[in-house]
């Protein structure tokens, strides 16, 4: 078996490689390191530069490397951008999703796991959100993660490909330092940025019907959102060992089931980055749900997966990754 992993020099894609190669897994990562980071592979593990939507070199890759799965990881996954470019994000997450499935259908692979989002939720009036919740996206990156999923499942049935859609919740944490998010477009790495700055940190609403008046989110460790790729590629492989490639579907929720709200949070950050200064409450921003968890129950049944780190291991590890890239971080 050997997997190719889209967008595996990326902070996601970098743990999955990692936790894959670790258990023995064959793996080919391909990347067109728009934002992925070569270092963060190690030096074996061998890498194919190019772009999704460049089906001639993705039909020779799956061919040279003799790949039998694909997980599908490349995409631009920033909400705000997505509103203001939206046919970027279609093209980029859409088509270029098209042009692998082409690849993928004719190279005769039949194993393709999706990397999804709970986005495609939007702001259900649910909880906790479970895979059958109806899903109404509040963005374009919403849209073409829900889009991708139709399509993963129409080319699943059409091409005999078993498929799997991972709707990840808020991703945070290292499993080491050098792998860590060098981005700074989520909450805790936005808060390292605001302390080290000298600045307060920002809450975006304090007056949602929750018990502290701020957001509350599921958060999932990295580690663990690598180890659930691990076990879905392992049920993929299990599947065709028991006469699979019928185009059958998982689409399943990875998260700790547990919510954490913003103030709560922002909390834990001072706690461990020593750094306190109190928050400074701005308007609320459109379109946040007042509470987002989602059940994992499925998850575990068809996977036998449960996430094992807390949310106080995600800001550490972050936090020590934030410090290597920031020498000056622990002395702010």
């Amino acid at each position: 078996m050997t997997w190719l992993i889209t967008g595996g020099a990326g902070y996601i894609g970098a743990h999955v490689v990692r936790s894959m190669t670790a258990a023995g897994l064959r793996v080919v990562v391909f990347d067109d390191l728009s934002s992925g980071v070569s270092e963060r592979l190690a030096p074996e593990v061998p890498r194919v530069r190019g772009e999704v939507s460049d089906t001639a070199l993705l039909k020779s890759v799956l061919a040279e490397h003799s790949v039998t799965g694909v997980v599908h990881l490349a995409a631009r996954k920033q909400v705000g951008e997505s509103v203001e470019r939206p046919l970027h994000y279609y093209r980029e997450n859409v088509g270029g999703l098209t042009g692998l499935l082409e690849a993928v259908a004719e190279a005769g692979v039949r194993r393709f796991l999706f990397s999804s989002s709970a986005a495609v939720y939007g702001n259900p009036d649910t909880d906790p959100i479970t895979e059958d919740t109806p899903c109404v996206p509040l963005s374009p990156y919403g849209e073409t993660k829900l889009a991708g999923e139709w399509l993963v499942r129409a080319a699943g049935r059409a091409h005999g490909i078993d498929t799997a859609c991972l709707r990840y919740f808020n991703v945070a944490g290292a499993a080491e330092p050098t792998l860590a998010d060098t981005g700074v477009f989520n909450i805790i790495p936005m808060v390292f940025e605001r302390i080290t700055a000298g600045e307060a940190p920002r809450i975006f609403g304090g007056d949602y019907p929750t018990p502290d008046g701020t957001c509350v989110r599921d958060y999932i460790h990295v580690a663990d959102l690598a180890d659930a790729h691990l076990a879905a590629a392992r049920a993929l492989e299990a599947r065709g060992a028991a006469g699979g490639g019928q185009g059958r579907d998982l689409t399943l929720n990875i998260g700790r089931g547990e919510g954490v709200s913003v103030r709560e949070l922002i909390e834990l950050i001072a706690e461990v980055t020593g750094v306190r200064r109190a928050p400074v409450v701005q308007p609320r921003r459109p379109g946040d749900a007042p509470r987002a968890v989602g059940s994992t129950a499925r998850a575990a049944a068809e996977l036998g997966w449960t996430a094992g780190l807390g949310v106080d291991q995600m800001v550490e590890s972050a936090w020590r990754g934030w410090c290597l890239r920031h020498p000056d971080a622990a002395r702010a």
